[in-house]
């Protein structure tokens, strides 16, 4: 009972709130009136190494059958998600439009794009409305935050994605930063 209330207390907003910090948390982004009524709100970042234009490919390349999740291959596929992560730039993924579904899941539905400015911020809202997944792109000295926000009618949806959406995050500016390392040599 103690460690419930404790994590509801202490750990709870560190699970929802990973890398973001307090002004990120709470000042809105794109795609945030999508789902106003939202009863679980999480928000994570990362600062990565490099502009806009190194990480902005691989958020758009995203999904089932197009570059992955960059999470966990082998949890995706204890899930029974054939998911497979690239590493690389797919030229033809990178034309991603307003209107557009992105498939998450086999036979569940998909994520609509629903705002799409390019190298600053993208809104996906899944097909049943009950989920909205945000992305910004903030130029920060030189560096970049990367901003995730997940908007879900489902209480507790926040914690279970956490430690799948930490290593996506990871492993965004991994492959960003050297995306961008490349462009310079």
């Amino acid at each position: 009972m103690l460690l419930a209330i404790g994590y509801l207390k202490l750990g709870r907003s560190r699970v929802l709130n990973w890398g973001a910090t307090p002004d990120e948390v709470k000042s809105p982004i794109p795609g945030d009136e999508l789902l106003q009524d939202a009863e679980m709100v999480a928000t994570r970042a990362i600062t990565i190494d490099a502009p806009p234009a190194a990480i902005w490919p691989w958020l758009v390349q995203m999904g089932l059958g197009r570059g992955g999740a960059y999470t966990y291959d082998w949890i995706e596929r204890l899930f029974g998600l054939d998911i497979h992560n690239v590493d690389h730039i797919v030229p033809e993924l990178q034309n991603l439009a307003v209107g557009d579904v992105i498939p998450m899941r086999p036979n569940d539905p998909g994520m609509r794009v629903e705002v799409l400015e390019p190298e600053r911020a993208m809104s996906a809202r899944s097909e049943d409305g009950e989920w909205v997944w945000s992305f910004v792109l903030a130029p920060d000295n030189g560096s970049t935050r990367l901003i995730s926000r997940n908007r879900a009618r489902v209480r507790g949806a926040g914690e279970r994605a956490a430690v799948m959406e930490r290593k996506m995050l990871r492993t965004i500016k991994q492959l960003a930063e050297t995306l961008e390392a490349q462009r310079r040599t």
